[in-house]
C-alpha cells in the first residue's frame, strides 16, 4: 500500500480548496502541491497532510510531524498550531476523497467502473468479470483482495486493503486510465463504503453477491452492515446498472435501494430472476448448469464446483449482459476459467486437499457443502479451521457448529489471533459443538502443526478443507506477523512439488 502518493502530478491549492470547499481556510498561501499523505512517517516535501481519525489513531496528533518532513498544507477538523495553509472541514474522512478525486483529475469519469460488493464471492465474481470482458476483447483492470492487476495473465501490485484508501485508489484508476484501460472492475467493501473511500467514483455498475454475517465488530449490526453494503447501489447514476442476487434474503430490501432510471438485473437458482441457472449437476471436475436469459439458454460447464459458483458465475454472466457482452461469450471465458487463488484451490490430490478463504460462517457452510458433493462414500471430510482476533467474536460458535454438523472430523487451530489469546478464540468455537469427542475433533493453537496433523488424522479416500486464510501468505500474531501460507504448509506436509 502506497501511504504517499507523491510526484505524479501537482496542482495549485487554490484548485483544490476550489473542489474541496472547507468550511474554513487559515494562513492561505497558494502553494504547490505535489501529492496528498495521511502518514506522517512516510510523507514527502510539497505534499498535504490528511489527519485522518481512525479507530485508534487521531492524524492531528502528528501534523506537527508532518510539517518538520515538508507538509506544505494541512486538512483538517480543527484549527492546529502550525503555521502553514490549513483546509477545515467537518470530517477529513469524506474530504480525503474529494481531495484524492480532485488531484487525480477524476479518472473513474472516463471509465467503466464495475463495483463488486458482499459479503462472500467478490474476489472470485471480480475475476470472471475481467475474464470475461477479455474474452470479448475489452481490456479491463482488477482491484481487490489481492491487489490489482491490468489484466487476467499479468501480476498482482500489492494492496493492504479490499478497497485500497481514496488517494491509492484514485491514484490506480488514474494509472489504469493511462495504460489505455477502459473497463475496471474492484470489490468494494463494507469498510470502504462506510468510511467513504469510493466517494466521488463514478459507478457504471453495481453487483450484489451476497450479505451474511461478518465484520459485525465494526458494523456492530447486520441493519448496519446492510446499510454500508446499500449505499454502492444508492450512489448509482440513472445511465447504470444494477445485478442483484434474487435469492438473497436481503434482495428485496437492496432492490427498494436501486435509484430509479437504473437498469436492474436479477439472478438466481431458487427465485424466479431475470437469469437463472436450471438443472444444475456437480463431479468432481466442476458443476455444469443450464443458463437462460430472456429467451436465450446456453449449458455451461465450470472447471470450479459447488453452489456458490454457479452463483459466483451468475453475478459474472449478469455483469456481462448489463454490458451488452453476449452469453455465448461468457460461457467461453467462465468455462476456460480455473479457480481464484486461495478460493477452492486444490493443493493436494491423495487426500483431496483444499484451501478456502472462507472465514464466516456462510463461507464455511457453502465450502464444506461443496466438498461434501466431492468426498467419496467410503471416505471422509475433514474440516481445518481457526478465527480472527479482534474481530467479530460473535461467529466463532456459529462456525464451529457448522464444521462439526458438516464434517466428519474437524481441526480447529490458529487463525490470525492478532492480540487476543489464541486458546481464548478456540474455546469460543468449541462452545459451539454439541460433543467433543477425541476421535473426531482436534485442537491445535499452532496451525503449522494442525496442517501436520492431517498426515495422521487423513486417509487417501478423504477431502480435507483448510479453511480461513486462502490466498495469505502471512500470520498475524500478538507481537509479530510471520510468513504463513496454507498452501505452502499443505504441500510440505503431503510432499507435492
Amino acid at each position: 500500500m502506497y501511504i504517499t502518493i507523491h510526484g505524479v502530478l501537482n496542482m495549485e491549492l487554490s484548485k483544490i480548496i476550489k473542489e474541496v470547499e472547507p468550511i474554513e481556510v487559515l494562513n492561505f498561501k497558494d502553494v504547490d502541491i505535489l501529492g496528498i499523505s495521511y502518514n506522517s512517517n512516510t510523507i514527502n516535501s510539497h505534499e498535504i497532510f490528511v489527519c485522518l481519525k481512525g479507530e485508534h489513531v487521531d492524524g492531528h496528533n502528528f501534523a506537527q510531524k508532518a510539517f518538520e518532513k515538508g507538509a506544505v498544507a494541512l486538512m483538517c477538523e480543527r484549527p492546529l498550531n502550525i503555521e502553514i495553509p490549513q483546509l477545515i472541514v467537518k470530517s477529513t474522512q469524506e474530504k480525503i476523497a474529494d481531495l484524492s478525486a480532485c488531484f487525480y483529475h477524476n479518472p473513474s469519469r472516463e471509465l467503466n467502473l464495475i463495483g463488486v460488493t458482499g459479503t462472500n464471492g467478490k474476489t472470485t465474481v471480480t475475476h470472471l468479470i475481467q475474464k470475461i470482458f477479455e474474452q470479448n476483447s475489452k481490456k479491463c483492470a482488477l482491484i481487490g483482495t489481492l491487489g490489482y492487476k491490468l489484466s487476467s495473465s499479468s501480476e498482482y501490485f500489492e494492496a493492504k486493503h479490499t478497497t485500497p484508501q481514496a488517494p491509492e485508489l484514485q491514484h490506480t484508476l488514474q494509472k489504469i486510465l493511462k495504460s489505455d484501460i477502459l473497463n475496471v472492475v474492484t470489490e468494494v467493501s463494507s469498510h470502504s463504503l462506510e468510511q467513504h473511500r469510493v466517494r466521488k467514483c463514478k459507478f457504471s455498475g453495481a453487483v450484489f453477491t451476497n450479505l451474511t454475517q461478518d465484520h459485525l465488530d465494526f458494523h456492530i449490526t447486520m441493519d448496519n452492515y446492510f446499510n454500508a453494503k446499500a449505499k454502492l447501489f444508492e450512489a448509482l447514476e440513472e445511465d447504470s446498472y444494477a445485478v442483484i442476487n434474487n435469492d438473497d434474503k436481503y434482495a428485496k430490501r437492496l432492490l427498494d435501494r436501486v435509484p430509479k432510471g437504473v437498469k436492474v438485473i436479477t439472478y438466481g437458482v431458487k427465485n424466479n430472476s431475470d437469469l437463472m441457472a436450471k438443472d444444475i449437476e456437480f463431479t468432481s471436475s466442476g458443476v455444469s448448469f443450464s443458463c437462460e436469459f430472456e429467451s436465450q439458454k446456453i449449458q455451461i460447464k465450470l472447471m470450479l464446483n459447488g453452489m456458490f459458483s454457479v452463483y459466483n458465475a451468475l453475478a459474472a454472466i449478469g455483469c456481462a449482459l448489463a454490458n451488452n457482452i453476449s452469453l455465448e461469450v461468457s460461457r467461453a471465458a467462465l468455462e476456460s476459467t480455473r479457480s481464484v487463488a486461495g478460493r477452492f484451490e486444490i493443493v493436494c490430490t491423495t487426500p483431496l486437499v483444499i484451501v478456502d478463504y472462507a472465514h464466516t460462517p456462510d463461507g464455511l457452510e457453502n465450502i464444506l457443502r461443496a466438498a461434501r458433493e466431492l468426498t467419496p462414500k467410503d471416505g471422509s471430510l475433514i474440516c481445518l479451521f481457526g478465527c480472527g482476533g479482534d474481530r467479530d467474536a460473535t461467529k466463532r460458535p456459529k462456525m464451529g457448529k457448522i464444521a462439526q454438523s458438516l464434517s466428519d472430523k474437524v481441526v480447529i487451530t490458529s487463525d490470525n489471533p492478532r492480540s487476543e489469546d489464541p486458546q481464548q478464540i478456540i474455546t469460543d468455537i468449541l462452545s459451539g459443538l454439541k460433543l467433543i469427542n477425541p476421535k473426531t475433533v482436534f485442537v491445535e493453537p499452532d496451525r503449522a502443526a494442525a496442517i501436520e496433523m492431517l498426515k495422521t488424522i487423513a486417509t487417501d479416500k478423504d477431502v480435507v478443507i483448510v479453511a480461513g486464510k486462502g490466498h495469505e501468505d502471512y500470520q498475524i500474531l500478538k507481537d509479530r506477523t510471520i510468513h504463513f501460507d496454507d498452501r505452502e504448509e499443505v504441500a510440505r506436509v503431503f510432499g507435492v512439488k
